[in-house]
């Protein structure tokens, strides 16, 4: 489930994110300047994800590494994402925990590198 999440995000496919998440997701996550929380899949992407992570502008080029595994009871997933936008080309990492209930994610912590510039 975390390597669908990843792909979605990478393609900026909204209706696939949506159907993946539970309709009451505990969503925590962590960027370098602030903690966000959301309870519903469309707080989630449309305000969260897409409202301030990514914005339109953000062409994300690559989906350049995918890792997945469980920590006990909780899926994990790293992925990594080039991403060109009007300030240049930017690598992005995120590292992301979640759980499963009736084949959709419930409970997701997301943590950020944030936007990290890699040309001049």
């Amino acid at each position: 489930m975390g390597e669908q999440f990843a792909r979605s995000l990478s393609t900026k496919d909204r209706d696939g994110l949506i159907g993946l998440l539970a309709d009451d997701i505990d969503f925590r996550g962590m960027t370098p300047g602030r903690v966000w929380e959301a309870a519903t899949p469309a707080e989630l992407i449309d305000d969260v994800i897409f409202g301030h992570w990514f914005e339109p502008s953000d062409h994300i080029e690559s989906l350049d590494a995918i890792e997945t595994g469980e920590v006990a009871d909780r899926e994990r997933v790293g992925y990594r994402f080039h991403i060109r936008n009007p300030d240049g080309l930017h690598l992005v990492e995120q590292q992301a925990y979640l759980s499963v209930a009736d084949g959709r994610i419930d409970w997701l912590r997301i943590m950020c590198s944030g936007f990290r510039r890699i040309d001049s």
